[in-house]
């Protein structure tokens, strides 16, 4: 059976309500099976990097307020 075959002769008979509660119980299945398809590589961005330089600059004007700073 297809997906469309599905649609048609399952879902398009259910009440608009019982279509929300399908696609919610779809939605939410989904949303639980990404947390399996995160990037959880190592590697850094460009923009990773800056934000952690730029952070790292903030946090050292706030530890040290009085220290000049030099390249």
């Amino acid at each position: 059976m297809t997906i469309q075959e599905i649609y048609s002769q399952v879902t398009r008979i259910l009440s608009p309500t019982d279509r929300l509660r399908l696609a919610t119980l779809i939605l939410n299945d989904l949303v639980q099976d990404s947390r399996n398809i995160v990037d959880d590589n190592d590697a850094w961005t460009e923009q990773d990097q800056l934000d952690l330089s730029a952070y790292a600059l903030q946090h050292a004007v706030a530890v040290f307020p009085d220290e000049e700073m030099t390249e």
